[in-house]
């Protein structure tokens, strides 16, 4: 547990930081990012879409945190580790802060320089 919550808050850190090229460290080239409303995303079109993030008004202050108690772990024999949580992000909307809840499951598969994720799942938005 105590490594998923080191590499997720790694994670997340450069994602609140809108540091684009730092995240994108941390997703494997043949990255699957399923979403609920979008479809399949690749890797290309997963960081086009956090660097949009990151720069259109609407979104330029998002923030990424862990629910409390919301995350499991479980092993994926020598793969790697299977991470499901609940997830909130917040962001200023007509001057109000604006926060929703979601689901996320990331595979994270392990190589000899540590771990990447793999796969994402992200659903009841």
């Amino acid at each position: 547990m105590e490594t998923i919550a080191a590499l997720d808050s790694a994670l997340f850190a450069a994602f609140n930081a809108h540091d684009a090229a730092a995240l994108g460290a941390w997703f494997t080239p043949d990255l699957e990012f399923y979403h609920d409303k979008g479809g399949l995303a690749g890797f290309d079109s997963t960081m086009a879409g956090f660097r949009r993030m990151f720069t259109q008004a609407s979104t330029a202050d998002i923030r990424r945190e862990i629910v409390p108690g919301s995350v499991e772990v479980y092993p994926l024999g020598e793969f790697g580790l299977l991470e499901i949580c609940q997830h909130r992000f917040c962001h200023t909307e007509n001057d109000k802060e604006e926060c929703g809840t979601f689901k996320n499951i990331m595979v994270w598969r392990k190589d000899s320089t540590g771990y990447k994720v793999s796969r994402v799942i992200s659903y009841d938005h």
